[in-house]
């Protein structure tokens, strides 16, 4: 099935390309949750949108991307939550918890959509993430979870 990618999905494409997907792939999970839209012959006119909107927003070169990074790795970012007695959270923390977190620390504006998760974060203690700001560079981020 033909789409066009609304949002960045890792390992298929950034926003305003065309691909093939699976059908289900396609029906089950991006189109719900709004990743992507269907293709059609009027939907041309929206992938030209949404790469200008994609030009305004993206980092333009590697040196920017890596002055990004320079900032990002030197922020120290402690993201205080609710926790039951055994250190367990309620809920997770989620790319936009972190997101908030960087920019609240001190740190540059980051998208949530480009913060990624090992796995979810479901207890105190230190993780470490990973902020793809470009391509071909992604900054390493130490967070730590404490309680509130």
């Amino acid at each position: 099935m033909k789409i066009i990618l609304t949002h960045e999905v890792t390992g298929l494409g950034a926003a305003g390309d065309v691909v093939d997907v699976k059908d289900g792939y396609a029906r089950n999970y991006l189109v719900p949750r709004g990743f992507a839209i269907r293709w059609t012959k009027g939907g041309e006119k929206d992938v030209a949108q949404i790469r200008r909107a994609r030009k305004i927003h993206e980092i333009a070169t590697i040196e920017q991307a890596n002055e990004i990074k320079a900032k990002l790795e030197a922020v120290k970012v402690r993201l205080a939550v609710r926790s039951g007695d055994a250190g367990r959270l309620f809920g997770s923390v989620t790319p936009a918890d972190i997101a908030s977190a960087i920019k609240s620390a001190g740190g540059p504006d980051v998208d949530k959509r480009r913060v990624e998760l090992g796995s979810p974060i479901k207890t105190l203690g230190g993780y470490q993430v990973s902020v793809r700001l470009h391509p071909e560079v992604a900054a390493k981020l130490g967070i730590e979870v404490v309680a509130a």
